[in-house]
């Protein structure tokens, strides 16, 4: 069976938004400042839906989620934006100086970028916005990204004064970042959020309610945010006229919402409702031969986490293991899921990155086959014997979900499979939406979760980072001083080879050791309006950049 999979980024996919006021309305050429191509259509609204899941927040310090990522990158903008296949592509920055020894970069900033407010956007807004977000008084998720840049783990830690961190405004345009090593993946990640800039006055006049509605902020992307008022599910981004290449974006409005049932937002795709619509399992099956369906590649990771600290016997590798080894992932995707899902190597997905030296993908390469095969037999064994060392004879468990189908599905199928197979085990279902199940695994509330993790940015460190033992993303608390020590050796490494055999070290471990399970790596099926050009994704990161999207005629 062969479906259309695009794995380029100027290809189609847009999902629904505030129906009703979309097909009420129509936006001409002379709307989008008469910059409109011949092959374009004269109404520029498109209808775009997130599956299931919903937006949390608008403060880049603060951002954890995808949907929230995508928003902030096509409401806001870094030093750079993430283009076509990573690649980076023009942002605030207009030229990039690098010391000879890779350790400091001076940025050229461009004087006619504004803040929708009308504020210029400057260096010091770039300083202001990295204080903030690695001030441990924030508690940034992400803060940890900013390791390598000079003082940033002293701060983190609370071993050195925040404004100590490598960044320096000189002037209102030019900015110097200094690292305290080389680091292979600094360019691309100043086109990710959480290295953004802040208006100062808006974070301090809007104060605890910055960035929880769209009008407690303020943009300097390609577009603006209307309608989100911090817990409903319809937005609108809106063309920015304040946007320094404002001429270049061509949609005049997305109208965007959640849509929780792949029936509803099938039905609303085929009554032209919706220019995008993610489909279920079934429905892939039956739109297999659609010339609208497309399968985008992702490089999100869908993984069962333990938490080993609410649950000490958790701690224990063979009953981990046991748990992975009754997981039948062929089964799983294409039978229970059979949404063009695929069965991962390991913690970091296939596609993501190749080796430098031979060429060869990361997670092939690396890839522990025991930590994602099925072996009934033995399990039972690592079950009995788990059992035995820590003086149990069964467990019962809580597993956390979140609602939307594709994850409820997952649920029944682990929850039948553990307690088919693994005696003493029973299971309770906690079935939450996306927010509410974020904010438990977040605060350790939960026994076993079902989590995902989408790479920040093309690189196995963006993954592996993640399962080190103090960083904030560690929901199970797994603790190991190899594994910590070979993250270290990979994010301290002049020479890249020696990099890359840190980095398959510390995927060969978590593999061994089920310090977290591997389920599925996401493939995301959409029915797609063909008319939809230019819009950008990639595997990685933030996946949509509307920035270049339009409709043809």
């Amino acid at each position: 069976m062969k479906w259309k999979i695009i794995v380029t980024t100027a290809t189609a996919a847009a999902t629904s938004g505030l129906l009703l006021a979309a097909c009420s309305q129509s936006h001409t050429a002379s709307d989008n400042g008469g910059n409109l191509k011949s092959d374009m259509a004269s109404s520029q609204v498109l209808n775009w839906s997130e599956n299931g899941s919903e937006l949390t927040t608008l403060d880049t310090s603060l951002v954890t989620d995808s949907i929230s990522a995508n928003m902030i990158n096509n409401t806001m903008e870094g030093l750079y934006r993430i283009g076509a296949n990573n690649k980076i592509t023009p942002g605030i920055a207009t030229n990039t100086v690098v010391s000879k020894d890779k350790k400091t970069y001076t940025f050229t900033l461009r004087k006619n970028a504004k803040w929708s407010n009308g504020d210029p956007v400057t260096a010091q807004d770039f300083v202001y916005s990295w204080r903030r977000t690695i001030d441990p008084k924030t508690a940034s998720q992400y803060a940890y990204l900013y390791a390598g840049i000079k003082n940033a783990e002293q701060i983190t830690n609370g071993k050195a004064k925040v404004d100590s961190l490598g960044i320096k405004a000189d002037g209102k345009y030019k900015l110097t970042v200094t690292l305290d090593k080389p680091m292979a993946y600094f360019k691309i990640l100043m086109g990710f959020a959480i290295f953004f800039p802040q208006n100062q006055h808006a974070v301090q006049d809007y104060g605890k309610d910055y960035g929880t509605t769209a009008s407690k902020m303020v943009y300097d992307g390609p577009f603006t945010m209307t309608g989100w008022k911090g817990t409903n599910t319809t937005w609108t981004l809106k063309r920015n006229p304040h946007y320094w290449d404002k001429r270049h974006v061509y949609l005049e409005r997305i109208n965007d919402q959640v849509v929780k049932s792949p029936t509803t937002g099938f039905n609303l795709f085929q009554s032209n409702k919706l220019d995008m619509a993610t489909l279920s399992g079934e429905q892939v099956k039956n739109e297999r031969n659609n010339p609208k369906l497309v399968l985008r590649k992702t490089s999100r990771l869908n993984y069962l986490e333990f938490n080993q600290k609410k649950v000490p016997a958790l701690a224990n590798a063979k009953l981990r293991q046991a748990m992975s080894l009754v997981i039948d992932r062929q089964e799983l995707v294409k039978n229970v899921l059979g949404d063009g899902s695929t069965v991962p190597k390991g913690f970091v997905t296939t596609g993501l990155a190749t080796d430098p030296t031979t060429g060869e993908d990361f997670a092939t390469e690396n890839s522990v086959a025991e930590a994602v095969t099925q072996n009934d037999a033995k399990a039972k064994q690592l079950w009995a014997a788990g059992l035995k060392e820590v003086g149990k004879k069964s467990l019962t468990l809580s597993l956390t979900h979140d609602s939307v189908d594709q994850t409820k599905e997952t649920a029944e199928y682990l929850e039948g499979q553990w307690q088919k197979e693994l005696p003493g085990l029973k299971i309770t279902d906690i079935t939450l939406p996306f927010k509410n199940r974020l904010a438990r695994e977040t605060a350790g509330n939960f026994e076993l979760a079902i989590s995902g993790w989408q790479a920040d940015f093309a690189d196995p460190i963006s993954d592996l980072g993640i399962l080190t033992s103090t960083n904030d993303y560690n929901f199970g608390k797994w603790n190991n001083a190899d594994y910590d020590a070979a993250i270290k050796q990979a994010q301290t490494a002049t020479n890249n080879s020696t990099r890359w055999q840190a980095m398959g070290r510390a995927e060969k471990i978590i593999g061994t050791e089920s310090g977290v399970v591997p389920l599925t790596q996401n493939t995301i099926a959409q029915m797609v309006n063909p008319k939809l050009k230019g819009l950008i994704y990639n595997t990685s990161g933030t996946n949509y950049n509307f920035k270049d999207a339009y409709l043809e005629k």
